[in-house]
């Protein structure tokens, strides 16, 4: 295979997670609407996270959060969003890079992404956008979102456990 001296993975990434930081602009301004709300799972310890200790001590290594009912101070920019969340009853404002992104999906819709992480070689797959079946096709589960896929062959992962009951 010839080197990709463009950096297409690159690109990509960058783009995907440009849906992301839109997807999120647009309930910063008008809120959730209809059945959207999305599971954003990150890097804790990636540059420029910034979450309380008790949250890094607890995921050491990825953490989901979901931005559904109860969330406050929304605020999205260039290459972070913002973001208060109520952990153990305590309000917790988070600082997320979108580069610490390692997936994205809403259920309300059945729309998912996933992301390599900026640590992964350069031989990771590129992010991809993953296809869902319609929900009435799949079992129901419990919620809780995949491990990120470390393959080079860059398998889809399933999402069923997202489906709502």
């Amino acid at each position: 295979m010839a080197k990709d001296f463009i950096g297409y993975q690159a690109l990509t990434d960058q783009a995907l997670r440009g849906v992301v930081r839109d997807a999120l602009r647009r309930i910063e301004k008008s809120g959730l609407i209809g059945a959207h709300h999305f599971y954003l799972t990150f890097k804790t310890h990636a540059e420029g996270v910034d979450i309380p200790d008790f949250l890094k001590e607890q995921y050491p290594d990825e953490m989901t959060i979901i931005i559904q009912h109860q969330y406050w101070a929304l605020k999205v920019k260039e290459d972070y969003f913002e973001v208060t969340l109520t952990f153990k009853k305590l309000p917790a404002p988070l600082h997320i890079p979108f580069s610490a992104l390692t997936a994205f999906f809403d259920p309300g819709v059945q729309f998912g992404l996933q992301f390599r992480s900026e640590g992964e070689p350069k031989q990771a797959p590129a992010p991809v956008m993953v296809p869902v079946a319609p929900a009435e096709s799949q079992p129901a589960a419990e919620p809780a979102l995949p491990a990120a896929d470390k393959s080079p062959a860059g398998e889809v992962v399933s999402l069923d456990s997202f489906r709502k009951k």
